[in-house]
Protein backbone atom coordinates (compact mmCIF):
# COMPACT_ATOMS: atom_id res chain seq x y z
CA UNK A 1 0.00 0.00 0.00
CA UNK A 2 1.27 3.45 -0.88
CA UNK A 3 0.79 4.90 2.61
CA UNK A 4 2.70 2.02 4.18
CA UNK A 5 5.56 2.60 1.74
CA UNK A 6 5.78 6.25 2.80
CA UNK A 7 5.90 5.36 6.48
CA UNK A 8 2.39 6.61 7.17
CA UNK A 9 0.05 4.22 8.90
CA UNK A 10 -3.50 3.63 7.82
CA UNK A 11 -6.44 3.36 10.25
CA UNK A 12 -6.28 -0.40 9.85
CA UNK A 13 -2.55 -0.44 10.59
CA UNK A 14 -3.07 1.85 13.59
CA UNK A 15 -5.78 -0.56 14.74
CA UNK A 16 -8.00 2.07 16.32
CA UNK A 17 -10.23 -0.52 17.92
CA UNK A 18 -11.88 0.71 21.04
CA UNK A 19 -13.13 -0.94 24.17
CA UNK A 20 -15.81 1.72 24.37
CA UNK A 21 -19.41 0.62 24.71
CA UNK A 22 -20.43 3.70 22.68
CA UNK A 23 -21.52 2.42 19.26
CA UNK A 24 -20.72 5.81 17.69
CA UNK A 25 -17.05 5.38 18.56
CA UNK A 26 -17.08 2.12 16.62
CA UNK A 27 -19.05 3.44 13.64
CA UNK A 28 -16.67 6.40 13.31
CA UNK A 29 -13.64 4.11 13.30
CA UNK A 30 -15.16 1.72 10.79
CA UNK A 31 -16.20 4.54 8.45
CA UNK A 32 -12.59 5.78 8.43
CA UNK A 33 -11.40 2.29 7.54
CA UNK A 34 -14.01 2.03 4.77
CA UNK A 35 -12.75 5.34 3.34
CA UNK A 36 -9.17 4.12 3.28
CA UNK A 37 -10.22 0.99 1.44
CA UNK A 38 -12.36 3.01 -1.00
CA UNK A 39 -9.37 5.25 -1.74
CA UNK A 40 -7.12 2.21 -2.21
CA UNK A 41 -9.58 0.56 -4.60
CA UNK A 42 -9.95 3.73 -6.65
CA UNK A 43 -6.16 4.12 -6.86
CA UNK A 44 -5.84 0.54 -8.03
CA UNK A 45 -8.36 1.13 -10.83
CA UNK A 46 -5.72 3.37 -12.38
CA UNK A 47 -2.94 0.85 -11.87
CA UNK A 48 -4.34 -2.19 -13.67
CA UNK A 49 -5.07 -2.74 -17.35
CA UNK A 50 -7.60 -5.55 -16.93
CA UNK A 51 -11.11 -4.18 -17.56
CA UNK A 52 -12.75 -6.79 -15.34
CA UNK A 53 -10.42 -5.97 -12.44
CA UNK A 54 -11.15 -2.25 -12.91
CA UNK A 55 -14.88 -3.01 -12.76
CA UNK A 56 -14.44 -5.19 -9.69
CA UNK A 57 -12.48 -2.49 -7.86
CA UNK A 58 -14.95 0.24 -8.80
CA UNK A 59 -17.99 -1.82 -7.82
CA UNK A 60 -16.31 -2.74 -4.55
CA UNK A 61 -15.68 0.95 -3.81
CA UNK A 62 -19.35 1.72 -4.52
CA UNK A 63 -20.50 -1.05 -2.16
CA UNK A 64 -18.30 0.37 0.59
CA UNK A 65 -19.74 3.84 -0.05
CA UNK A 66 -23.16 2.30 0.53
CA UNK A 67 -21.93 0.84 3.81
CA UNK A 68 -20.57 4.23 4.85
CA UNK A 69 -23.98 5.74 4.16
CA UNK A 70 -25.70 3.04 6.22
CA UNK A 71 -23.35 3.77 9.14
CA UNK A 72 -24.00 7.52 8.80
CA UNK A 73 -27.74 6.91 8.69
CA UNK A 74 -27.41 4.86 11.87
CA UNK A 75 -25.43 7.64 13.56
CA UNK A 76 -27.96 10.28 12.55
CA UNK A 77 -30.99 8.01 12.97
CA UNK A 78 -32.03 9.01 9.42
CA UNK A 79 -33.86 5.80 8.59
CA UNK A 80 -36.91 4.27 10.27
CA UNK A 81 -34.92 1.12 11.07
CA UNK A 82 -32.56 3.13 13.28
CA UNK A 83 -35.25 4.97 15.21
CA UNK A 84 -36.44 3.59 18.54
Amino acid sequence: MLLAATGKKTAMQNDKRTDSSDPLAHTKNLKEQFQELIDHLREDVGKVDDAQAKALFEVSAEVLIGLQKAFTDYEKKNEPAWKK
